[in-house]
């Protein structure tokens, strides 16, 4: 399984602000948005809480891809694109509900498995 390269984990681990996670819907529109309860769950997955979403969470139900963007404080951009999952129990969701703030209903998790990473045009993975 593929895994974040070396850097990109440790940008991860610094990155600034919220992240940005883009889906696509079944006519091919893309849908994208803020969000601020990510993290990294291991070297091959990325996981946003599913608190209030609508459009991404049909998109994601429908066998979207997704990529989740994001930046860190040196103002280097990295995307990470791959497969989504909505997961509403196991080690995953799990994991969300601890970091996920307990005043957010954390619905579900939104698992992004790794398949491309790029930083700016150049494709690290």
């Amino acid at each position: 399984m593929p895994q974040l390269p070396k850097a990109v984990s440790e940008a991860w681990d610094q990155h600034e602000g919220p992240i940005v996670l883009t889906t696509v819907d079944a006519n091919g529109m893309p849908n994208s948005i803020y969000a601020t309860c990510a993290a990294k769950f291991d070297e091959s997955h990325l996981v946003v809480a599913d608190n209030f979403f609508q459009k991404t969470r049909a998109n994601i139900e429908a066998g979207s891809k997704g990529s989740i963007l994001f930046i860190t404080g040196e103002n280097k951009a990295f995307q990470v694109k791959g497969s989504l999952e909505r997961q509403e129990a196991g080690a995953i969701f799990d994991d969300m509900k601890c970091w996920n703030p307990e005043k957010l209903p954390g619905h579900a998790a939104a698992v992004l498995t790794v398949e491309e990473v790029y930083s700016g045009g150049e494709k690290l993975l």
